[in-house]
């Protein structure tokens, strides 16, 4: 048991990778920290002594609680330190560069991409540091030399961008992902030219170091592993089955022959889990190939098994097999969990050792964690240990049911053992639905509640059929092609079969993909009513679980007097403001390419489902520039909408109440107060010529903050015309934050303007590298020259202004929140 704390103590320790306490709080940490240890080492010698006190209750929970938080502390040191060195070779800037790279492992093909398919190739970059990193390289597929091949060496041109996400919360982070898959950058490949190790060797000593350690055996081994893999893809495409894309993606987790209509079909019906590689996979390869050895040794070596039991026999090969099977797919979390659960078990077997299931996977999620701490970053950690532990759960109730069986001398037979299989499975995924409900809200905002159906569908005929059929046709491809064949074309049949009742219950279950409006706490609570349903019965009476849910049933209460967040959309402004009983949306951030990328589905939506916001009273658009209003149609498809306000109207505002924004327009909330400065009503009918320069301009006031930042000027897209009306009409304005016009353009925020106001804050929403150089260094050198602070979406992410319950006004920076986040 106290092992078991230790370890949980180090998994909650490495969760707390990239958090950024204040540096008061840090030294605590640190003294807290030493004296655990401290006391922790007596801890571990004092039953020596005294060994009465050891079995003292009282010792013994102070000395869990002492175990619990060294194992925590080790782990939060550690996976810091980790982060540190892997962040200081991250790109921060975006530049020109010609680069020496080596491939280590395949590429991906992006198919049914707008622009043409494309490759992804993770590259080993050698001289852009003082050591080797990895870029992500985006290629045309008509560039020479494209198809970059595992082993070799080459010489690419291109623009290189760092990672940078959307700092918006709830909203999926990239950075974070990029920095778990260990990827440093990405480059925009223009050329690419083959180099020979030699000529790399000449350019320098480091590039010596890392070519001898190509040639050691484990990297010969991987580069083996991953020739196969290309050659079985290249096998793959060149074959006229009908769903390749997914017999590859089934048995490899490569999904670079998968179609994007496929792909959002699992999506839809919550089993994209099933396109990646997990623990079944593997162990069915496993099995197979132990079933074919202990035939073999039945057959011609029999007596083998009177020196060595079959059970420990079988240990080295099954064991072997997982690892390659798990080097076959790339090391992916689910397969790796699965290696190292079965190295964990056959060590328990060999030393004759007994370990519940559940300390198991504890151990494996530690070990992972030890190899790799950024494998806490990705949602496929959670979900595959999460639905582990629900596995077990319910393989604990089956067998006590067995056991009971056996006492009472009950004989099962094959039909008996048939309906509990199909008992099992549908419990089983029922169960995993409901406990794994809250995770997947947390990290997606969206479920499916065509999950339990379609799981229920697919996994017994992809587990128990097509891996199986797959797995023998790999093998039999490997030593005769033909024969091979023969089974791939069987599982292809059987794909088309599995496509067709999943394609019966997507039209059956349409929209069943459901966005959900919960705020963390709710998870929270949400979490607990579900852990309370799965706890053994007599530890917690079950209907506290309803208590729980009461907050949810009875929506979502915030009581904020004023929250203002101004989000980081790129090159576009969104800002939501929160006030006593009004949601406010002013304007919606833009719509570039919805094909690659929707600001609405991907920024907008999740930000405010993690907000708890389903209903916007009002939507304020500034004016209808794409970078201010374009994404409002997705927006309104998913958030209901009492009003549209702004200085234009079109079709996408038919059945919406609407009103024209213009100066002398006020609204008041509570202690809030709106009021527009900017059109004139007489110039509305202009607007459409002069769509930037008539911005509805908007003066908002929290009239109840007792310190802090109380006035805040948003400007939209308005320039120094605007500003010079404004400055005649309001001389006496008091602005505490100026929301720049036009995202900081030269144009706007004229000298003048920022002198009389000056603001004690300004603020420009604008997108990082965008193409247009806002914020402007002309504008920056105004407010240098004024001395007026300056906050960008860009440096800061998303930018927060809210009142708490002492009314001074806090200002929260979400760029500031996660080290890998900081700029």
């Amino acid at each position: 048991m106290s092992f078991l704390l230790l370890l949980l103590g180090w998994i909650v320790g490495i969760l707390t990778i990239g958090n950024i306490f204040p540096s008061t709080f840090q030294s605590t940490f640190s003294f807290v920290a030493a004296v655990v240890f401290f006391l922790s080492g007596i801890g571990l010698l004092r039953p020596f002594f005294k060994a009465k006190l050891s079995y003292s209750p009282i010792y013994r929970s102070i000395f869990g609680i002492l175990l619990s938080l060294s194992g925590f502390f080790t782990g939060h040191f550690y996976a810091n330190a980790q982060l540190d060195q892997r962040l200081a070779k991250r790109v921060m800037h975006i530049e020109q560069v010609d680069a020496i790279v080596y491939i280590s492992q395949i590429s991906q093909w992006v198919l049914d991409d707008p622009s043409g398919a494309k490759i992804r190739q993770k590259a080993v970059v050698l001289n852009q540091a003082h050591s080797p990193m990895l870029w992500t390289l985006n290629i045309k597929e008509e560039l020479p030399y494209a198809n970059m091949l595992p082993g070799h060496y080459y010489q690419v041109s291109g623009k290189v961008r760092p990672a940078h996400s959307y700092a918006v919360p709830g909203v999926f982070d990239a950075e974070k992902w990029m920095l778990q898959d260990n990827v440093m950058a990405t480059l925009q490949v223009k050329t690419i030219q083959p180099v020979t190790a030699n000529e790399v060797s000449n350019l320098g000593y480091n590039f010596q170091q890392f070519i001898e350690k190509q040639a050691s055996w484990n990297a010969r081994l991987k580069l083996a592993v991953e020739q196969k893999r290309f050659d079985f893809r290249d096998y793959l495409s060149r074959q006229p089955f009908q769903q390749k894309g997914l017999l590859l993606a089934l048995l490899t987790g490569d999904e670079s022959l998968l179609s994007k209509e496929t792909q959002q079909m699992f999506k839809r019906l919550g089993i994209s889990h099933l396109l990646a590689i997990s623990g079944p996979h593997v162990l069915i390869f496993a099995v197979l190939f132990c079933f074919v050895i202990n035939l073999l040794i039945k057959r011609f070596k029999p007596q083998i098994y009177l020196k060595i039991p079959r059970p420990y026999l079988m240990l080295l090969p099954f064991v072997l097999c997982v690892w390659l099977y798990t080097a076959f797919v790339g090391f992916e979390i689910p397969a790796l969990r699965t290696l190292l659960t079965v190295i964990l078990i056959s060590t328990i077997i060999l030393l004759q050792q007994r370990m519940r299931a559940s300390s198991i996977l504890v151990l494996s999620a530690a070990l992972l964690l030890l190899f790799d701490p950024f494998s806490i970053l990705s949602a496929a950690f959670w979900l595959s240990y999460g639905a582990c532990f629900i596995l077990i759960r319910v393989y604990q109730t089956i067998q006590q049911k067995s056991e009971a069986a056996t006492e009472h001398e009950q004989v099962q037979t094959w039909r008996d053992k048939t309906v509990l299989w199909l008992k099992v499975l549908v419990e089983s995924q029922w169960k995993i639905f409901i406990a794994l409900f809250p995770l997947v809200i947390l990290i997606f905002q969206q479920v499916s509640w065509a999950a339990p159906f379609a799981n229920l569908i697919a996994i017994p005929i992809i587990g128990a059929l097509i891996v199986p059929i797959e797995v023998i046709g790999a093998f039999l491809w490997l030593l005769f092609e033909p024969l091979g064949m023969l089974f791939f074309q069987l599982a292809d049949a059987c794909l088309r079969l599995l496509l067709w009742m999943l394609g019966c219950l997507d039209s059956l279950m349409a929209s069943s993909l459901h966005w959900f409006a919960m705020t963390p706490m709710l998870i929270f609570m949400l979490s607990l009513s579900v852990l309370m349903i799965f706890l053994p019965r007599g530890v917690i009476p079950k209907g506290w679980a309803v208590l729980c849910v009461v907050p949810i049933l009875l929506g979502v209460k915030h009581d904020d007097a004023f929250r203002l967040n101004i989000l980081d959309v790129g090159q576009g402004q969104a800002i939501y403001l929160h006030m006593p009983k009004h949601n406010m949306l002013i304007d919606t951030g833009g719509n570039y390419d919805e094909s690659k990328f929707s600001v609405g589905q991907q920024i907008i939506i999740p930000y405010l489902m993690q907000q708890g916001v389903k209903h916007l009273d009002s939507v304020l658009l500034t004016h209808l520039d794409q970078d201010h209003s374009g994404a409002f149609s997705r927006v309104a498809e998913e958030i209901k909408i009492d009003q549209v306000v702004s200085n234009q109207k079109d079709q996408r505002f038919d059945g919406y109440p609407f009103e024209y924004c213009h100066a002398g327009q006020v609204w008041q909330y509570g202690q809030v107060k709106i009021e527009v400065l900017s059109p004139q009503s007489a110039d509305l009918n202009q607007v459409a010529n002069n769509q930037n320069e008539l911005s509805c301009v908007l003066y908002i006031q929290a009239l109840q903050v007792g310190k802090g930042y109380k006035s805040f000027l948003l400007m939209g897209d308005a320039g120094w015309e605007a500003e010079y009306q404004i400055l005649q009409r309001y001389p006496h304005l008091n602005v505490d934050v100026l929301v720049l016009g036009h995202h900081g353009s030269q144009y706007s925020s004229s000298f003048a303007f920022l002198k009389q106001l000056h603001p004690k804050l300004v603020i420009a929403s604008a997108g990082f590298g965008n193409r247009y150089h806002h914020p402007s260094p002309i504008t920056l050198a105004r407010l240098q020259a004024l001395k007026i602070p300056l906050l960008t979406t860009i440096d800061q992410g998303t930018i927060q202004f809210q009142l708490d319950h002492n009314h001074e006004m806090q200002i929260r920076e979400f760029r500031s929140e996660k080290t890998w986040l900081r700029r």
